[in-house]
This record gives C-alpha cells, sequence and structure tokens, in this order.
C-alpha cells in the first residue's frame, strides 16, 4: 500500500508541476513574445503535450482509483472525483481547442484565434486548481 500511495502522489504531483508550469511559467512566456514566434511555441507544445498528457490524466486516475479500492480512503475517493473532473474538462472543454491550435501557423490562423487561446487559457487555470486540489488530497492521505 505504501509504495503504491507513493507512485500515486509522485506521478499526480508530476502532472500538477507539468500543468502549472504551463499556465504559470510557459504559456505567458509565449504571449511575450513577438506575433507568431508564440503561436508556434503554443502549436508545439499542444502537439507535444497533447501526445502524452491522456496517459498521465488516466494513469493518475487510475492509480488513484487502485489506492481507493484497496484502502478505502475519503480524501483519495474525492482526488479521484477530482482527477476525473479534470479529465472531463481536458476532453469536453480543453481538447476541442487545442486541436484546432495544433493546426494552426504564424501566417495561417483564424481572425479569432487570439481569443480562443485566452479561452483555452482560463479554462486550463481551472483545471489546474482541480488536480492541485486532488493533489493535496493525495498529499494529506498518504
Amino acid at each position: 500500500m505504501e509504495t503504491l500511495a507513493v507512485v500515486t502522489v509522485v506521478v499526480v504531483g508530476l502532472l500538477v508541476g507539468v500543468e502549472l508550469s504551463v499556465a504559470a511559467v510557459v504559456n505567458p512566456i509565449l504571449d511575450r513574445l513577438p506575433d507568431g514566434v508564440g503561436l508556434l511555441g503554443r502549436v508545439d507544445g499542444g502537439r507535444r503535450l497533447g501526445r502524452a498528457m491522456p496517459f498521465w490524466y488516466i494513469g493518475s486516475v487510475g492509480l488513484a482509483g487502485v489506492w481507493t479500492v484497496l484502502a478505502w480512503s475519503t480524501p483519495v475517493l474525492v482526488a479521484v472525483a477530482l482527477l476525473l473532473v479534470g479529465v472531463v474538462m481536458s476532453v469536453a472543454l480543453l481538447v476541442p481547442i487545442n486541436n484546432r491550435v495544433i493546426r494552426w501557423s504564424a501566417g495561417e490562423r483564424p481572425a479569432d484565434w487570439a481569443r480562443q487561446i485566452g479561452r483555452w487559457d482560463r479554462l486550463h487555470r481551472v483545471r489546474v486548481a482541480v488536480i492541485v486540489a486532488a493533489f493535496v488530497l493525495l498529499v494529506v492521505a498518504r
């Protein structure tokens, strides 16, 4: 049980760290770059993270779910629910925007591209808050 708890906390903690760094560091830096350059960074980041994140989120939910089943813990159960909220937010709200963004180029982008990116950023910050809460519950439960 101890090993499962540690592995779960580490995997979810790394997920939170990456998502938090995107929200608080990477995207704000990209937004300050000259027009087009920052967008290309977002396109590349969207492609790279878009391939890894589904496995990372599902793996996090799976590990926390196994922990819940084996050790029935209310904080872990709530953490699983919050991680599932993060997955639903991703699939329903963030992935559709990301799938559009990764097809853009500096020269070919829709007129409302900045609005779409702004919406993604706002939704992403909410998702980060949700998974941070899940992470805190997992740490407390350990």
